[in-house]
């Protein structure tokens, strides 16, 4: 079942809203990461903050506050009309609320745990319920007034890619008429610390697929998608989720499959899904985190499944890692890429230092220069891979209606 994607709230480290986000990505601006301190201890480290300013939490959530659902209201808050035209049409009983996230509001709790643990006093503002990985969708859905599903996802790195399968499930299903999907993911000491800790985070930018890379940057990030069914006979111009692939491979608590054999079965069963083979893939969304495990297993996937070559670029160099947004995040990318905000027909350019590494395939790494990437509308179908701990891989396709 194909799904339409009707609208798209984004905030980022490349800006607040489709447009700014839209400008910043097609021009490969790395303006948003930055160094800074005070997340690991005698480091100071480049991540990808959201500097924009976030809304209050409304009248009555002020027990739900954290930034994870201040980042979430901003991006609901960009199609809040959308929303509204949907509710009015399906019903609050009918529409669900599916996201993906790793760290919910932990950052608040661990501030919390650490002012308890420091002083023996717990403060009156710590809420357990901040930290609940279903607290975001939780929030969302009674802001709203809404009364169909309501869950979150977690499954590390895959959580909002995985959210925004579910929902198109939920909707195959005949569950509900509308799904509001994507995710969200704050920064945070914990998630900060726990990557340093594997020895996986950069200091500098991030670099993906060069010879000289050196780990992650970490980053925050919310992406909604208002998610409805696309009808057989829907004519009506849009962009739509075609399919999706998931697998778990299971080869290691954190290290990817060395040869990237759950991630080439994810990318066949989203193309499987969707219909579609390879070749018409125009382009794909590299996970591309810069560690040296990742993108080495995914250089091997994508050479399997592309021989010939496909456009492809990592967008982390911008953004940084947003973790359990990662998926609905670049997705969005994706939707972008596809839509009116991309006047120039562009694609995401993989920003690094241009030094390959020559024990890797070489990929089609989209050049920072390139202009006019993209065939005009019609049969444009680009894929984007998420990948986790634990084996877990998820590839999305998404494509022009009709």
């Amino acid at each position: 079942m194909i799904a339409r994607l009707d609208a798209l709230g984004v905030v980022c480290a490349l800006g607040q809203g489709k447009q700014a986000v839209a400008d910043a990505l097609f021009a490969g601006d790395t303006g948003g990461m930055r160094r800074q301190e005070g997340w690991i201890p005698e480091r100071s480290v480049t991540v990808g903050a959201v500097e924009t300013p976030l809304p209050a939490m409304p009248a009555g959530f002020e027990q739900a506050a954290s930034r994870n659902n201040r980042l979430l209201l901003a991006a609901a808050l960009e199609i809040h009309d959308e929303i509204q035209a949907t509710i009015a049409r399906h019903g609050a009983d009918r529409i669900a609320v599916v996201l993906g996230t790793s760290t919910s509001g932990i950052a608040e709790a661990g501030e919390h745990i650490a002012g308890f643990m420091n002083t023996g006093v717990l403060s009156d503002e710590y809420r357990y319920s901040q930290q609940e990985i279903t607290a975001p969708a939780t929030f969302l859905a009674d802001w709203l007034g809404l009364s169909g599903p309501v869950y979150c996802q977690s499954t590390a790195c895959t959580s909002s890619a995985r959210a925004l399968l579910s929902a198109q499930r939920l909707l195959q299903l005949g569950v509900c008429d509308a799904v509001l999907c994507g995710g969200v993911d704050s920064l945070c000491k914990l998630t900060l610390n726990g990557f340093a800790s594997l020895e996986a985070v950069s200091d500098e930018r991030c670099n993906p697929f060069s010879v000289n890379r050196h780990g992650i940057n970490i980053g925050e990030a919310a992406a909604l998608f208002v998610m409805t069914r696309a009808d057989g006979d829907d004519q009506t111009p849009g962009i739509a989720l075609f399919g999706g692939g998931a697998t778990s491979d299971a080869h290691h608590i954190s290290a990817p499959h060395p040869e990237g054999i759950g991630a080439q079965q994810a990318m066949r069963k989203a193309l499987a899904a969707a219909g579609l083979a390879a070749e018409q893939i125009s382009y794909l969304n590299l996970h591309g985190t810069a560690t040296t495990h990742n993108d080495a297993m995914e250089s091997l996937a994508v050479q399997a499944l592309f021989p010939a070559g496909v456009a492809c670029s990592s967008s982390k160099s911008l953004t940084g890692h947003t973790l359990g947004a990662a998926g609905a995040l670049e997705a969005a990318f994706c939707w972008l890429s596809l839509s009116e905000h991309n006047t120039g027909r562009q694609l995401p350019p993989h920003i690094w230092d241009g030094k390959g590494d020559p024990q890797l395939p070489r990929l089609n790494l989209v050049p920072a220069d390139a202009t006019e990437q993209l065939p005009a509308r019609g049969g444009r179908y680009l894929m984007s891979n998420s990948f986790a701990f634990g084996g877990n891989n998820l590839s999305l396709i998404l494509g022009d209606l009709p």
